[in-house]
């Protein structure tokens, strides 16, 4: 199953690399992670989307809390959450495709960003559904490249994981 694991953690050098290097001393797979500095200077927010079993999840949430720079961490399987995931693709034009391709762009709901006489690069904010649907929609057409984030997400309502 697939989780995506919030991360509050001190933004400090060498953090990321303690994170990582648990996953993999242990033989986890790290599907994609996002990691910024909050309002809080000393404090950086982690998404980590990684898969595996109850057991597997738990053993990672438990791994995750003993890190001395791990402030506090939830698992956003379990909560209700909004999660978002950013796409830039780059697709090869033609006179003769351009206006199809922007109202494939329109339906997705993308943003075309640049143009130039033979090519597209969209924008596209959404869950990695809507991402996969957009490029298997557009997938006919000569794609040039995309470039993923990785999900991101919070849990609904007025709770935070930072404290104050």
């Amino acid at each position: 199953m697939r989780h995506i694991i919030s991360i509050l953690i001190e933004n400090e050098a060498g953090a990321l690399s303690r994170v990582a290097g648990l996953f993999s001393a242990r033989g986890y797979n790290i599907e994609s992670l996002t990691v910024a500095p909050t309002d809080d200077v000393t404090l950086s927010r982690m998404t980590l989307v990684t898969r595996g079993s109850d057991d597997v999840i738990e053993q990672i949430v438990k791994q995750l809390n003993k890190l001395i720079d791990v402030v506090k961490l939830t698992d956003l399987a379990d909560v209700v959450h909004v999660e978002r995931e950013l796409m830039l693709i780059k697709v090869q034009t033609e006179p003769s495709s351009r206006a199809e391709i922007k109202r494939m762009a329109d339906i997705f709901r993308g943003k075309v960003i640049d143009v130039t006489s033979n090519s597209y690069m969209i924008e596209m904010t959404g869950s990695s559904e809507k991402l996969d649907a957009f490029v298997a929609a557009i997938s006919t057409h000569n794609i040039i490249e995309i470039v993923r984030t990785g999900a991101t997400g919070l849990p609904r309502g007025a709770g935070s994981l930072i404290p104050g």
